[in-house]
């Protein structure tokens, strides 16, 4: 117990420091909302390696620390739409098996995406946002292949170690 405590504690404390690197270093692609989502590596590892409840907590606490220490009301709600859609579509994904890891990440990117434009629709009450959709889609399957990719290294090795 002690140990899988010391793991989501470390989990929790990277994803913030991921987080906290995006804020500093955002990606600009002229595209307001775009991000790679480098703390959506280290959920996608923890949904592999130590299972759903555990990354479902190691995504809902780094969402509040990010939100309340670089975030603001609006930015909380935006990326708890888009974080628990996310999970909740990967959590699927992975649960049929028919997605490898990057496949999962991907749809994990995609509907993170969605969630967020979801809520800031329904926030601004103009559904016309929906029209950015297409490129959020484009961004999110982007970065969702590169952790995707780099998320599928990670889980193989920690895999290896645990073997070890």
């Amino acid at each position: 117990m002690a140990k899988k405590a010391a793991y989501m504690g470390m989990l929790t404390a990277l994803a913030f420091v991921f987080s906290y690197i995006e804020f500093l270093i955002p990606v600009n692609v002229g595209i307001p909302g775009v991000k790679l989502g480098l703390a959506n590596l280290v959920t996608i590892v923890a949904l592999y390696i130590m299972g759903v409840r555990e990354a479902c907590t190691l995504s809902l606490i780094r969402i509040l620390l990010t939100g309340l220490t670089f975030g603001n009301p609006a930015s909380m709600i935006y990326s708890f739409a888009g974080g628990l859609l996310s999970l909740l579509v990967m959590v699927c994904a992975r649960k049929v098996k028919l997605f490898s890891i990057t496949g999962v990440s991907v749809l994990g990117g995609v509907f993170h995406n969605l969630g967020q434009i979801l809520a800031a629709a329904m926030v601004v009450e103009n559904a016309r946002l929906l029209y950015y959709m297409p490129v959020l889609m484009l961004s999110g399957t982007i970065a969702g292949t590169l952790i995707g990719l780099l998320g599928a290294v990670l889980v193989r090795r920690l895999e290896k170690l645990k073997k070890e």
